[in-house]
């Protein structure tokens, strides 16, 4: 099974470590790319022998950091002819409450405080992509955004993640790629839970192309504007969850409506 992301996001979770010889950074940079969507449950991973070339490190420094995976449940060895590295497949995560739980935690200020700093990022990268990109990139990234799909809200999800990779990959800022992967894998399971809202879907996938255009357009300034709409919707959307969870209202799942 292979994620619908295109091949930037990839590329950035598999680009060489700043920092060799880590196993911990070979797990963490995985465990993004499966928290972000761009490793699919079930898909199998590149071969230790690839992980280590395109990460710039020893077998065994993958090789540990892919126990490190294993121990935490989230990637599966398989032994034999077809065997490898999996991403681990859970068959109760649309039902297990755990983000539900994770909103509670959270205060409105600090939502409030998550959106500003992913709109800072988000936006400079979709600001740059405009200034910046090929001509034959917002093509491209259009091409991608339709056929990705925005039907249900695991595939609005996914390809939302994907997404906003792609538009830090554009940005051509190798700062920007590292802090978008890190604030979508910590931020980015709460911020994207109001996509189980169709009417949520549809308002995120036009904004999502509006970027688009500003980008084919070469307009910076409305890329951002139309990144900065988007992150707003989702916060608010987020913000209006965690209200119904405060007043006893919000069901296991709140954002479904």
């Amino acid at each position: 099974m292979s994620s619908k992301v295109g091949p930037g996001a990839r590329e950035a979770v598999f680009a060489q470590l700043s920092d060799a010889g880590r196993a911990q950074q070979v797990a963490q940079r995985l465990a993004d790319g499966i928290a972000l969507g761009v490793l699919a449950p079930g898909e199998r991973l590149p071969s230790e022998p690839e992980l280590a070339r395109r990460f710039g490190v020893a077998v065994i420094t993958v090789r540990e950091g892919l126990g490190i995976l294993r121990d935490a449940g989230l990637v599966q060895t398989r032994r034999g002819r077809d065997g490898g590295s999996f991403v681990a497949v859970d068959e109760d995560a649309e039902h297990n409450g755990l983000l539900t739980t994770r909103l509670r935690a959270l205060s409105q200020v600090e939502i409030d405080d998550m959106g500003v700093y992913f709109t800072a990022i988000i936006g400079a990268a979709a600001e740059r992509s405009a200034d910046r990109a090929a001509p034959l990139d917002a093509p491209r990234l259009s091409a991608w955004l339709e056929d990705a799909g925005f039907d249900d809200p695991a595939s609005a999800r996914t390809t939302q993640s994907g997404f906003f990779l792609e538009l830090a990959v554009l940005s051509q800022s190798p700062r920007l790629v590292r802090e978008q992967i890190r604030l979508q894998a910590d931020l980015g399971p709460v911020l994207l839970l109001g996509l189980a809202s169709a009417d949520l879907r549809q308002d995120a996938l036009a904004q999502n192309r509006r970027i688009v255009r500003a980008i084919a357009e070469g307009r910076p300034a409305r890329a951002r504007d139309a990144a900065a709409t988007l992150v707003g919707l989702l916060t608010a959307r987020v913000l209006v969850a965690k209200a119904a969870l405060e007043k006893g209202t919000g069901r296991d799942e709140p954002l479904s409506a």
